[in-house]
Protein backbone atom coordinates (compact mmCIF):
# COMPACT_ATOMS: atom_id res chain seq x y z
CA UNK A 1 0.00 0.00 0.00
CA UNK A 2 1.65 3.21 -1.18
CA UNK A 3 0.62 6.27 0.84
CA UNK A 4 1.02 10.03 0.31
CA UNK A 5 0.25 12.56 3.05
CA UNK A 6 -0.85 16.20 2.76
CA UNK A 7 -0.65 17.93 6.14
CA UNK A 8 0.57 21.46 6.90
CA UNK A 9 1.04 20.88 10.64
CA UNK A 10 4.67 19.78 10.71
CA UNK A 11 4.48 17.90 14.01
CA UNK A 12 1.36 16.00 12.99
CA UNK A 13 2.86 15.28 9.58
CA UNK A 14 5.92 13.73 11.23
CA UNK A 15 3.72 11.59 13.48
CA UNK A 16 1.66 10.38 10.52
CA UNK A 17 4.81 9.54 8.59
CA UNK A 18 6.15 7.54 11.52
CA UNK A 19 2.82 5.76 11.86
CA UNK A 20 2.73 4.73 8.20
CA UNK A 21 6.37 3.66 8.15
CA UNK A 22 5.86 1.54 11.26
CA UNK A 23 2.86 -0.28 9.80
CA UNK A 24 3.55 -3.54 8.02
CA UNK A 25 2.43 -3.58 4.41
CA UNK A 26 2.39 0.21 4.07
CA UNK A 27 4.93 2.32 2.22
CA UNK A 28 5.21 6.07 2.72
CA UNK A 29 5.86 7.70 -0.65
CA UNK A 30 5.99 11.33 0.44
CA UNK A 31 4.49 14.03 2.64
CA UNK A 32 3.66 17.59 1.65
CA UNK A 33 2.93 20.79 3.56
CA UNK A 34 0.57 22.10 0.89
CA UNK A 35 -1.42 20.70 -2.02
CA UNK A 36 -0.51 23.22 -4.71
CA UNK A 37 1.05 20.49 -6.86
CA UNK A 38 -1.06 17.59 -5.65
CA UNK A 39 -2.11 16.59 -9.18
CA UNK A 40 1.48 16.55 -10.45
CA UNK A 41 2.65 14.67 -7.37
CA UNK A 42 -0.04 12.05 -7.88
CA UNK A 43 0.87 11.61 -11.52
CA UNK A 44 4.53 11.18 -10.59
CA UNK A 45 4.20 8.90 -7.56
CA UNK A 46 0.91 7.06 -8.22
CA UNK A 47 -0.08 6.44 -4.58
CA UNK A 48 -2.75 3.92 -3.68
CA UNK A 49 -4.09 6.15 -0.90
CA UNK A 50 -3.79 9.85 -0.14
CA UNK A 51 -4.32 11.25 3.36
CA UNK A 52 -5.57 14.81 2.80
CA UNK A 53 -6.07 17.67 5.25
CA UNK A 54 -8.75 20.22 4.32
CA UNK A 55 -7.41 23.51 5.67
CA UNK A 56 -4.17 23.74 3.71
CA UNK A 57 -2.24 26.95 2.87
CA UNK A 58 -3.05 28.68 -0.44
CA UNK A 59 -5.25 25.86 -1.68
CA UNK A 60 -7.91 23.82 0.13
CA UNK A 61 -7.60 20.07 0.28
CA UNK A 62 -11.09 19.72 -1.21
CA UNK A 63 -9.91 21.50 -4.37
CA UNK A 64 -7.02 19.08 -4.68
CA UNK A 65 -9.36 16.13 -4.19
CA UNK A 66 -11.49 17.23 -7.12
CA UNK A 67 -8.45 17.69 -9.37
CA UNK A 68 -6.94 14.32 -8.45
CA UNK A 69 -10.20 12.39 -8.75
CA UNK A 70 -10.89 13.96 -12.16
CA UNK A 71 -7.65 12.49 -13.53
CA UNK A 72 -7.02 9.51 -11.25
CA UNK A 73 -10.38 8.18 -10.01
CA UNK A 74 -8.75 4.95 -8.88
CA UNK A 75 -6.64 6.74 -6.26
CA UNK A 76 -8.33 6.57 -2.85
CA UNK A 77 -8.46 9.78 -0.81
CA UNK A 78 -9.21 9.96 2.90
CA UNK A 79 -9.86 13.38 4.42
CA UNK A 80 -8.03 13.75 7.74
CA UNK A 81 -9.28 16.90 9.41
CA UNK A 82 -10.47 18.70 12.53
CA UNK A 83 -13.62 19.87 10.73
CA UNK A 84 -16.78 18.00 11.67
CA UNK A 85 -19.29 20.50 10.22
CA UNK A 86 -21.75 19.46 7.52
CA UNK A 87 -20.35 22.04 5.08
CA UNK A 88 -16.85 20.55 4.97
CA UNK A 89 -18.06 16.97 5.16
CA UNK A 90 -20.49 17.11 2.25
CA UNK A 91 -18.22 19.29 0.13
CA UNK A 92 -15.45 16.71 0.55
CA UNK A 93 -17.73 13.82 -0.37
CA UNK A 94 -19.16 15.69 -3.36
CA UNK A 95 -15.62 16.39 -4.63
CA UNK A 96 -14.86 12.68 -4.57
CA UNK A 97 -13.33 11.88 -1.17
CA UNK A 98 -13.53 8.17 -0.31
CA UNK A 99 -13.39 8.56 3.46
CA UNK A 100 -13.55 11.15 6.24
CA UNK A 101 -11.60 10.67 9.46
CA UNK A 102 -11.35 13.23 12.26
CA UNK A 103 -7.94 14.05 13.69
CA UNK A 104 -9.25 13.50 17.22
CA UNK A 105 -9.72 9.80 16.38
CA UNK A 106 -6.98 7.38 17.39
CA UNK A 107 -4.03 6.73 15.03
CA UNK A 108 -5.21 3.12 14.87
CA UNK A 109 -8.47 4.30 13.29
CA UNK A 110 -6.55 5.98 10.46
CA UNK A 111 -4.64 2.76 9.73
CA UNK A 112 -7.92 0.85 9.74
CA UNK A 113 -9.39 3.45 7.38
CA UNK A 114 -6.55 2.98 4.88
CA UNK A 115 -7.10 -0.77 4.82
CA UNK A 116 -10.86 -0.31 4.65
CA UNK A 117 -10.77 2.12 1.72
CA UNK A 118 -8.50 -0.19 -0.28
CA UNK A 119 -10.99 -2.99 0.33
CA UNK A 120 -13.70 -0.88 -1.29
CA UNK A 121 -15.15 0.67 1.85
CA UNK A 122 -15.95 4.28 2.74
CA UNK A 123 -14.33 4.78 6.16
CA UNK A 124 -15.72 7.50 8.40
CA UNK A 125 -15.38 8.52 12.01
CA UNK A 126 -18.45 7.36 14.00
CA UNK A 127 -19.59 10.96 14.52
CA UNK A 128 -19.31 11.65 10.77
CA UNK A 129 -21.13 8.45 9.82
CA UNK A 130 -24.00 9.51 12.09
CA UNK A 131 -24.17 12.89 10.34
CA UNK A 132 -24.39 11.21 6.94
CA UNK A 133 -27.19 8.92 8.11
CA UNK A 134 -29.10 11.85 9.64
CA UNK A 135 -28.79 13.75 6.38
CA UNK A 136 -30.39 10.89 4.45
CA UNK A 137 -33.18 10.59 7.01
CA UNK A 138 -33.99 14.30 6.66
CA UNK A 139 -34.65 13.86 2.96
CA UNK A 140 -38.40 13.35 2.93
CA UNK A 141 -39.60 10.68 0.54
CA UNK A 142 -41.58 11.86 -2.48
CA UNK A 143 -45.36 11.96 -2.05
CA UNK A 144 -46.90 9.49 -4.49
CA UNK A 145 -50.44 10.51 -3.48
CA UNK A 146 -51.22 6.82 -2.84
CA UNK A 147 -51.02 6.06 -6.57
CA UNK A 148 -50.63 2.37 -7.29
CA UNK A 149 -47.72 1.04 -9.34
CA UNK A 150 -50.13 0.39 -12.22
CA UNK A 151 -51.57 3.93 -12.07
CA UNK A 152 -48.05 5.36 -12.20
CA UNK A 153 -47.26 3.07 -15.13
CA UNK A 154 -50.35 4.33 -16.99
CA UNK A 155 -49.43 7.97 -16.27
CA UNK A 156 -45.94 7.33 -17.65
CA UNK A 157 -47.43 6.10 -20.91
CA UNK A 158 -49.87 9.04 -21.07
CA UNK A 159 -46.85 11.34 -20.66
CA UNK A 160 -45.23 9.60 -23.65
CA UNK A 161 -48.27 10.36 -25.79
CA UNK A 162 -49.86 6.90 -25.76
CA UNK A 163 -53.61 6.75 -26.49
CA UNK A 164 -55.92 4.75 -24.21
CA UNK A 165 -55.96 1.96 -26.80
CA UNK A 166 -52.15 1.94 -27.13
CA UNK A 167 -51.84 1.78 -23.34
CA UNK A 168 -54.27 -1.14 -23.20
CA UNK A 169 -52.18 -3.04 -25.77
CA UNK A 170 -48.88 -2.15 -24.09
CA UNK A 171 -50.06 -3.28 -20.63
CA UNK A 172 -52.36 -6.06 -21.87
CA UNK A 173 -55.42 -4.63 -20.12
CA UNK A 174 -58.78 -3.40 -21.42
CA UNK A 175 -59.41 0.18 -22.49
CA UNK A 176 -62.00 0.41 -19.73
CA UNK A 177 -59.36 -0.56 -17.17
CA UNK A 178 -57.09 2.15 -18.56
CA UNK A 179 -59.90 4.69 -18.12
CA UNK A 180 -60.44 3.54 -14.54
CA UNK A 181 -56.75 3.90 -13.69
CA UNK A 182 -56.65 7.39 -15.15
CA UNK A 183 -59.85 8.42 -13.36
CA UNK A 184 -58.39 7.18 -10.07
CA UNK A 185 -55.20 9.14 -10.78
CA UNK A 186 -57.21 12.34 -11.34
CA UNK A 187 -58.93 11.93 -7.98
CA UNK A 188 -55.74 11.14 -6.07
CA UNK A 189 -53.77 13.99 -7.68
CA UNK A 190 -56.71 16.42 -7.32
CA UNK A 191 -56.69 17.38 -11.01
CA UNK A 192 -59.29 17.55 -13.78
CA UNK A 193 -57.45 16.54 -16.96
CA UNK A 194 -54.78 14.27 -18.42
CA UNK A 195 -52.23 17.01 -19.11
CA UNK A 196 -52.74 18.40 -15.61
CA UNK A 197 -52.25 14.93 -14.11
CA UNK A 198 -49.06 14.37 -16.11
CA UNK A 199 -47.71 17.83 -15.26
CA UNK A 200 -48.31 17.32 -11.54
CA UNK A 201 -46.84 13.80 -11.59
CA UNK A 202 -43.69 15.11 -13.27
CA UNK A 203 -43.44 18.11 -10.91
CA UNK A 204 -43.78 15.86 -7.86
CA UNK A 205 -41.17 13.44 -9.20
CA UNK A 206 -43.66 10.57 -9.46
CA UNK A 207 -42.87 9.95 -13.12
Amino acid sequence: MKISIYEDNERLSQLLCMLIEATEGMQLLSSYGDCLEALQNTQLNRPDVIIMDIDMPQKLGTEAVFEIKSKFPEVKIIMHTVFDEDEHLFESLSKGADGYILKKDSPTRLIEAIREVLAGGAPMSPFIATKVLQSFRKQSPKDTYSLTAREIEVLNLVAKGFSYRMISIELDISVETVRRHIKNSYQKLHVQSGPEAVAKAIKEGII
